[in-house]
């Protein structure tokens, strides 16, 4: 088994670990609706990027309400 010969200083210890801090997060604001959103993704709130609509994110939300009715109804 390996043991090391010598104790390891606080000081190498903290220069092997310090790329171990976790980085913060970016965030850009949306030009359609002003929202905060992670940068080369499509805005979760209103569906643009890059000035176009990419999601119809109103129909998302309808398909999404009607999938819930539906199972509602099968459990009943």
């Amino acid at each position: 088994m390996a043991v090391p010969k010598k104790k390891t200083t606080k000081a190498a210890k903290g220069q092997r670990r310090s790329h171990h801090a976790l980085k913060k997060i970016n965030l850009s604001k949306c030009s359609n609706c002003g929202k905060p959103f992670l940068s080369h993704t499509v805005c979760q709130a209103c569906g643009y990027y890059n000035g176009k609509q990419i999601i119809d994110v109103e129909a998302k939300k309808a398909k999404k309400v009607k999938k819930e009715k539906q199972k509602k109804k099968e459990q009943e």
